[in-house]
């Protein structure tokens, strides 16, 4: 099992509330299974459970992830990753927000560096 301690930086698209684009992260990693918390773009904190298929360079996360009120508590996650380096990965995932109760979806892609 591995502990990865992580910072990603995001940018959300689509969207028209403001969102915290720094995500501090800690992960346990059991291939293929993943869990742990980050700091969410609603600056609250977002549990999350998941699994993680990989293919060379590429990855996908499907899981759910807890912490954003605005959305109603837990919600169903799926995150495409592609590893740059070692470390550092690039990310993209649908997302959605509740705007005067009218559901709104956009992406978010960004970028992240995990240390063991």
């Amino acid at each position: 099992m591995d502990i990865l301690l992580g910072l990603a930086l995001s940018q959300h698209i689509n969207f028209q509330s403001d969102y915290n684009q720094i995500h501090p992260h800690l992960r346990l990693q059991h291939q293929p299974f993943i869990a742990g918390v980050y700091y969410n773009s609603e600056e609250n904190i977002s549990p999350y459970i998941g699994y993680k298929i990989e293919y060379g360079n590429n990855g996908l996360e499907i899981g759910a992830v807890g912490g954003y009120s605005k959305l109603g508590g837990t919600v169903p996650y799926i995150r495409y990753t592609y590893d740059v380096h070692d470390n550092l990965s690039v990310f993209v995932s649908p997302a959605g927000e509740k705007v005067d109760g009218e559901l709104n979806y956009g992406i978010v892609v960004g970028a992240e560096l995990l240390a063991f």
